[in-house]
Formats: structure tokens, C-alpha cells, sequence
């Protein structure tokens, strides 16, 4: 290669970096605004509920049906209910809360495959960053329930148990529904995390596995009967740090 032709190739790849890092810092204005927007149209939902599921689970399966009487009875004992805002066990938490007395919320995603909106909703957010949508469904939840699901929704599940284990956020009941199905990762949670020592054994208290709607809505109300749904100072502190 002559050295007319490696000035002209180096000249182009440093016009591309240039170019990809005023995109780049761009782009950071874009997830800025992704956060104000949301926090400003969410912050005064309290106290939330935030449900996950898998987006595969069709209209007809147990778990669907499931989801939908939890939600229900979560916006009927005053919870605004806040899924990802798609299909399958999203649409069954959106459902039960849609006719329920408390707000439906969906926090979408956009995403290639799978993800549309659902239509029981009475506010939609549409998140293009998944690290901003994880973030308000922390930020919002006095509890997480979890229903069977795929990475997405382990996803959230171990995130959620990192957080309350480290402190990053505020502890809150974190419940696993369908104990089936939860069956075996707790299981290896407690003979390989628990037995290496790679978490502490009371970090599994950090989990509740319930299987009955009513009993979940309990469990919530249980936790919280002694020092109300409202974060501390200190909590809110830890909030802003999340």
C-alpha cells in the first residue's frame, strides 16, 4: 500500500470516530431526555406494584388468567400495577388493573421482535434504552412479583435481588408466583450460591414464593403495616443514587 493511499485510510477512519463520537455524546441528551420525561409523567404513581412475565404466555394459559386476577386484586386494594407494556403476562397485569380502581401503567420497549402494546393501559411510556425502563420500574415499585418467564424477566429478577442485597435501593417483597416453576432455581440458589458461599444464606430471605392472589396482596400489606408505603428520607436518598 502506498503511503498516499495509508494518510487517505487513516484520514477516513479518523473522520468516522469523529463522527461516532458526536453521535455518541448526542445520544446521551437522548437518554437524558428519556429520564425526565418518564420521571416527570410517573413520579406521582404510589404505591406500584411491578409485575413481570414472560411475553410468550398466551390469552388462554393458567398463568395469564393468574396474572390478570393478582393485578386485579392489586389495583382494587389501591395499587397502580406497572408491567412492560406488552403481551403475554405484561397484558394479563395491564388487564386486571385496566378494570380494576387503580392505574394501569406499561413501560414499553422498543424492540425488534416480540414487543407491541398492549391496549389496557391507562399510561404508556415507550422507552428506547432498557437501563432507563428498568430504572423506573425500581424506582416506582413497593413490591416486585415475578411470574414465570425468559432472560427478560430473570432479568429483572436478579437485578431487583442485587439492588436490595447491596442496598441500592430500598428492601421491599420481591414475590415469585407459580412455585413449580421457580422450583429448581431456588433450589440451586441455596445448594451451589448458599453452599459456596457466594451469597449469604439470609440473602434468601430476600424472596417469598406465593401462589395465591389473595395471599400476595396480604403479604404486601404486611410488610409495609408497620411503617407505611411513603420512602424515608434516607430511602429516597438511596433512590437518587439508584
Amino acid at each position: 500500500m502506498s503511503t498516499q493511499d495509508k494518510l487517505a485510510r487513516t484520514m477516513t477512519y479518523e473522520f468516522q470516530e469523529k463522527t461516532w463520537s458526536a453521535r455518541e455524546s448526542w445520544r446521551v441528551f437522548g437518554i437524558m431526555a428519556e429520564f425526565v420525561e418518564a420521571t416527570e409523567r410517573l413520579n406521582s404513581i404510589r404505591p406500584a406494584v411491578s409485575i413481570f412475565g414472560s411475553a410468550r404466555t398466551l390469552p388462554d394459559h393458567p398463568t395469564y388468567k393468574l396474572t390478570e386476577q393478582i393485578a386485579r386484586r392489586l389495583s382494587d386494594a389501591g395499587f397502580a400495577v406497572i408491567s412492560g407494556g406488552g403481551p403475554g403476562i405484561m397484558e394479563a397485569a395491564n388487564k386486571g388493573a385496566y378494570f380494576g380502581e387503580s392505574p394501569s401503567i406499561g413501560l414499553n420497549i422498543q424492540l425488534p421482535h416480540e414487543q407491541r402494546r398492549n391496549i389496557y393501559q391507562d399510561v404508556s411510556q415507550t422507552f428506547r434504552h432498557f437501563f432507563a425502563r428498568k430504572y423506573m420500574f425500581v424506582k416506582l415499585a413497593t413490591a416486585y412479583i415475578v411470574l414465570p418467564g425468559g432472560f427478560g424477566t430473570l432479568d429483572e429478577l436478579f437485578e431487583a435481588l442485587t439492588l436490595v442485597q447491596t442496598g441500592k435501593t430500598r428492601k421491599m417483597p420481591i414475590i415469585l408466583v407459580c412455585s413449580d416453576f421457580w422450583g429448581g432455581i431456588l433450589d440451586w440458589l441455596r445448594q451451589v450460591l448458599v453452599a459456596e458461599a457466594m451469597i449469604a444464606p439470609e440473602d434468601m430471605d430476600l424472596i417469598q414464593v406465593i401462589d395465591e392472589p389473595g395471599e400476595i396482596v396480604d403479604a404486601i400489606f404486611k410488610y409495609y403495616e408497620t411503617r407505611g408505603f411513603e420512602s424515608s428520607a434516607a430511602e429516597r436518598e438511596v433512590q437518587l443514587n439508584l
